[in-house]
């Protein structure tokens, strides 16, 4: 089995409820098992600052599924709890978001699917919770661990521990 790391992010109503909706919904699959979480972090919108802040957290999860499939699965969560692709490329609002960080030390680069996650190393908001799991991880593209990314960060967008621990 192989070990993903995946980002769920939440920017309207009751976030964490939506986080956790998306969560049980992977698993019903029965191709997901949610080894451990991050905590909830609240964090500022990346790429459009007039949108509500974000609820964050990353799940490590444990599956048989390939990347494309793991990509597939989370595409059908979020369309099941309905997001819609709009045509616009600017960032909005979303009920659920659902990045594929890392698959194990595999790197995918193809037009819709970019393993690790094309901006990874560029969001603080995903960092953070992945220092919480794998601080030493080492990313396969760039060579340095995930501390040494978060150290060099050009914007250290706001990010903060969303009040108690919440369970998945």
């Amino acid at each position: 089995m192989a070990v993903a790391y995946l980002c769920l992010g939440s920017n309207v109503e009751d976030k964490v409820s939506y986080l956790q909706q998306a969560v049980k919904l992977l698993t019903q699959s029965g191709m997901v098992n949610v080894v451990r979480s991050s905590a909830f972090y609240e964090t500022e919108p990346w790429g459009n600052k007039n949108l509500d802040w974000f609820v964050n957290v990353v799940i490590e999860v444990k599956t048989k599924l390939s990347p494309r499939e793991l990509l597939e699965l989370c595409k059908n969560t979020e369309i099941c709890m309905g997001r819609e692709k709009t045509s616009s490329k600017e960032y909005e609002a979303r009920k659920i978001d659902i990045d594929i960080l890392f698959y194990g030390d595999l790197t995918v680069d193809e037009p819709d699917l970019k393993i690790p996650h094309e901006h990874l190393h560029e969001r603080a908001f995903a960092i953070v919770p992945l220092l919480e799991l794998i601080p030493d991880y080492v990313h396969p593209k760039y060579n340095k661990s995930l501390l040494e990314l978060h150290e060099e960060l050009e914007t250290l967008d706001d990010v903060y521990l969303y009040g108690t621990r919440v369970d998945i």
